[in-house]
């Protein structure tokens, strides 16, 4: 045997190994396609149940969303109304109270000016005759 019979018979040992790993390999990856695909099945099995209810999720919290907004539409009105009506009854109030209160007071003023006129009065003829027996009595 020469040394080349013997580079030959390594050659032929390496690439009988390269081959016998690449087969390994290629059978390897095959079994490993079929359980990714063996996963993605049960997976996507497992998950179209919960797409589902995250959709339904969806569409009830977009109707929950609709009837909360029309409820707020609804306060929001409410509370106008109710300010409105507020407002007006403070104006009868105001009209039916206090516009009489005021010409009561009024009234009443008008009154005390005039007892306090008389009374101005009295005292005036009291000081006068008061004034002439004085002057009487005056020497001078």
């Amino acid at each position: 045997m020469s040394w080349g019979d013997i580079f030959l018979a390594v050659i032929a040992v390496a690439t009988l190994v390269m081959a016998l790993i690449q087969v390994g390999a290629v059978i390897f990856a095959a079994r490993l396609a079929g359980q990714v695909q063996q996963l993605a099945t049960t997976v996507q099995q497992d998950i179209r149940p919960l797409i589902a209810r995250a959709n339904a999720i969806a569409e009830e919290a977009s109707r929950t969303a609709s009837i909360a907004t029309a409820q707020a539409q609804k306060i929001d009105t409410l509370v106008t109304q109710l300010t409105r009506r507020v407002d007006e009854t403070a104006a009868v109030i105001q009209e039916a109270i206090v516009a009489p209160a005021r010409e009561g007071l009024a009234l009443m003023a008008a009154l005390k000016a005039g007892f306090a006129a008389l009374r101005g009065l009295g005292d005036l003829r009291g000081r006068t005759a008061r004034t002439e027996d004085e002057d009487a009595l005056f020497i001078g």
